[in-house]
């Protein structure tokens, strides 16, 4: 069964969050790296390549793993540690180091994100009505 179009720009858009995401918090420096032009261009570049492989893999057999939170989770690591060596050189002195732990940060940012955000949101609208019940 096809995937729908608003499917594919929901998953490109998701591949491109949770990677740009990842390689902002792996990428080596001071919190004052979250603010330079430099670090942000990387970190953009490594997100608009996975969202890109992402999307091209929803036309192969393997998109059937983007509908599992695990598959998922698997593939957007994959992608993002690809997208991550060929848009900029790692920072930890062993080639690649880098690469593999913002894939593996990018992948758990997608398990989470499907557990918290499933169901509009269902387990986060919880919790807030939790909160937000108590009383000071």
């Amino acid at each position: 069964m096809p995937i729908p179009l608003k499917r594919r720009l929901v998953l490109f858009v998701q591949r491109f969050w949770q990677p740009t995401s990842a390689c902002m918090t792996c990428m080596p420096g001071s919190l004052g790296n979250l603010l330079s032009i430099p670090h942000w261009t990387l970190a953009l570049q490594t997100g608009l390549l996975t969202g890109v492989l992402a999307l091209l893999l929803t036309f192969t057999p393997a998109a059937r793993l983007f509908s599992n939170r695990y598959g998922n989770a698997l593939v957007v690591g994959i992608l993002t540690m690809i997208g991550d060596s060929f848009s900029h050189p790692g920072h930890y002195g062993i080639p690649h180091l880098e690469a593999v732990v913002t894939g593996i940060v990018s992948g758990l940012f997608a398990l989470a994100g499907s557990y918290l955000f499933e169901d509009r949101a269902r387990r986060l609208r919880a919790l807030w009505a939790r909160i937000s019940r108590r009383q000071p």
